[in-house]
């Protein structure tokens, strides 16, 4: 495929056709992103080429058989690391359709699946307990593919061309976040985030931080792309009330569970969040990380195996004590950025070992947060 930016900013892709695609002639680097990875397994794996993957220290940890197995079904094969990790190769062939219950709510491992089942026999069928975001489905229909959704059934046949068209990308609701919780946590805040995604398969973050009672409000809405977007309006009116979060909710806002734990750790009373299983296999052991992190700062809490319950007098915590060290990230953009939030309140400053991962999902959220008046700077000058 040909791509180039151009000097406004927009991107053109020229692409070869949904058999065009060829074999790379150098290892794929895939950095941090474990989207990237799982989606582009799911896409190569209807080609007859073979296509290395690798990534950095993190994303090498996390695991890739609940892709391999439902590609491996279909007919592609695998060379991987102990325990399914990267490095691994992938040998993709002429798929056959299958029909795949996934064993657990992933829109990556949905989106791979319908990606490979562009380039199989058949009708490919993933079925979900829980639904998950969207956006796959949406953008194949906005380049000609018949999608079919039936209930928890989505479904695509095998064999369809791709039209080429106009993309605008919203702004990401898991990035706006930061902010938005930052503005929630700091009173009489008042700022608008333009052009926000708020497909509803993505806005479960906002829904249980309007449940505490957050000003949130969603302004000009409007489709962009075929995905609902509008202005956030959010507003720092005062302290918050602990709740015990929907399970339901969790699918739709399993990104946001660290800065949305920052904000519980303000809030007045005891947060209950179940089922949050996914996110020990995420960047890090999220999970982990956001106890043993506001375990420092001087939250108190409960960690379980799929729980986190968090105790809170409604104030901000106190922070590190002086002396006490830096917050872990485990190389996790999401805890780095999640526990900057919480150090623009905190009476100590928080220092977290690592900020350098951040730039894998949001490149300017240090220049973002210190220009609407955040004080993040560099621990070692």
């Amino acid at each position: 495929a040909e791509v180039e930016k151009n000097a406004d900013g927009t991107w053109r892709v020229k692409g070869v056709g949904s058999k065009g695609l060829c074999e790379p002639k150098t290892v794929l680097e895939m950095g941090n992103s474990g989207t990237s990875t799982r989606l582009l397994m799911g896409l190569v794996s209807g080609y007859p080429i073979t296509c290395s993957f690798t990534g950095d220290a993190s994303l090498t940890k996390r695991p890739m058989q609940r892709i391999i197995t439902p590609l491996s079904e279909m007919g592609a094969s695998f060379e991987a690391t102990d325990g399914d990790k990267l490095p691994l190769k992938v040998h993709g062939a002429q798929l056959s359709s299958i029909t795949y219950d996934l064993p657990i709510a992933s829109a990556q491992v949905k989106s791979a699946i319908l990606l490979a089942g562009l380039n199989a026999t058949g009708t490919t069928t993933v079925i979900e307990s829980k639904p998950t975001r969207d956006h796959t489905e949406t953008m194949l229909k906005g380049f000609g593919v018949t999608v079919e959704t039936n209930g928890k059934n989505i479904s695509i046949a095998g064999g369809q061309t791709l039209k080429g068209c106009h993309i605008n990308v919203p702004a990401d609701p898991s990035s706006a976040a930061f902010p938005v919780a930052a503005a929630i946590l700091t009173e009489g805040s008042d700022i608008t985030i333009p052009n926000v995604c708020t497909n509803p398969t993505r806005t479960g973050v906002y829904t249980a931080l309007q449940h505490m009672g957050a000003d949130i409000e969603f302004l000009n809405p409007r489709t962009e792309g075929g995905e609902p977007v509008a202005d956030l309006r959010v507003r720092g009116t005062g302290p918050l009330n602990a709740i015990t979060l929907d399970p339901a909710l969790v699918p739709s806002m399993i990104d946001e569970f660290p800065i949305f734990a920052m904000v519980a750790a303000n809030a007045n009373g005891t947060s209950i969040m179940t089922d949050l299983g996914e996110l020990r296999v995420k960047e890090s052991d999220r999970l982990l990380m956001v106890a043993e992190g506001l375990k420092a700062c001087g939250i108190s809490l409960e960690m379980g195996e799929d729980s986190l319950t968090i105790n809170s007098n409604g104030q901000a915590p106190p922070g590190l004590k002086e002396g006490g060290g830096s917050i872990k990230t485990a190389l996790d953009h999401r805890i780095a950025m999640a526990f900057a939030i919480l150090g623009g309140i905190t009476s100590e400053p928080i220092t977290i070992d690592d900020a350098t991962p951040i730039a894998t999902s949001f490149p300017g959220f240090i220049d973002l947060m210190n220009g609407l008046g955040y004080n993040i700077e560099d621990a070692n000058g």
